[in-house]
């Protein structure tokens, strides 16, 4: 009895020693794609990053009699333009999305709560472009105008479910004593969701917004459709405008020259250092309240 117990035992422990290594090697595997075009980026594009790329503006390239490109300008007006559309978005989105996120996880219940969490699904699995041509049909084509603001409509349809559905879930981390105590002193259900369950989560909620806000500051298809980029610097949402994305995605249609090219992947690292100093930011802001 005794050597097959040891026997089911060290089966037992060559299975589970099988089983984390499988773990280990799955997750090595799904991190190699990362690191490989993170790197492939920081390589490509950091070499291109100079005081004079992050505070000009583009120029149309001229192409000398030897083939080689004059000097294409910066990128400033595509950071400012992204912080400011992305940031219009957030804007837009986060009442909404705040809301929504409060009303599924303090107050709803029943089909129509089933049904909002359903739509909330199926938006945030949907296409950027479908968020794109939607506001192109009610806004672009009716007032015959391409907007920053129109861009930031798009976006926000995006950033929404993703806020709803953190908030909703980082809501129900909260301990249900936390509320019950609330209650019990006399507060009211909304003023106790004020003022104690959502302080206790606004680490998670902070993240969930980053998150979205990251999303939409890499969003190229909806500002195709949506925004007529500029090649200056704008501030008024209700004009031209030009963004990151598009400055990528347009110096891609037009490569012409190595010039560009390295500007191009300039413009890829200094997009994806956005999104990540972001999100650092906001750890560090929020990691004593998590």
């Amino acid at each position: 009895m005794k050597t097959l117990n040891m026997a089911r035992y060290r089966r037992r422990k060559l299975v589970d020693r099988i089983m984390r290594s499988m773990t280990v090697v799955a997750t090595l595997l799904a991190l190699i794609p990362l690191f490989l075009i993170l790197g492939y980026i920081v390589i490509q594009g950091a070499s291109a990053i100079s005081w004079h790329f992050l505070s000009t503006d583009y120029k149309v390239p001229e192409l000398s009699l030897d083939g080689s490109a004059s000097d294409v300008g910066g990128i400033r007006y595509a950071i400012i333009g992204t912080l400011l559309i992305a940031g219009t978005a957030t804007l837009i989105a986060l009442p909404i999305g705040l809301l929504a996120g409060i009303y599924l996880s303090e107050y709803g219940k029943g089909r129509f709560a089933s049904f909002v969490r359903f739509a909330t699904d199926v938006l945030s699995g949907s296409p950027s472009i479908i968020a794109g041509v939607v506001v192109y049909i009610v806004l672009v084509k009716t007032t015959k105008e391409k907007y920053a603001f129109y861009g930031s409509v798009a976006l926000a349809l995006l950033m929404i479910p993703i806020i709803v559905r953190t908030t909703e879930e980082i809501l129900k981390l909260v301990p249900q004593t936390v509320r019950e105590a609330a209650v019990a002193l006399g507060v009211p259900q909304w003023k106790a969701i004020l003022t104690v369950v959502l302080p206790a989560a606004t680490g998670g909620i902070l993240t969930g917004i980053m998150l979205a806000f990251a999303r939409a500051a890499g969003e190229t298809a909806p500002l195709i459709v949506t925004v007529f980029v500029s090649n200056s610097v704008e501030y008024n949402v209700f004009g031209s405008m030009g963004s990151l994305p598009m400055y990528i995605y347009r110096t891609l249609d037009e490569l012409t020259s190595p010039e560009q090219y390295k500007v191009l992947w300039g413009a890829a690292f200094v997009l994806t250092a956005l999104v990540l100093v972001v999100n650092i930011l906001v750890r560090v802001a929020t990691r004593r309240r998590v």
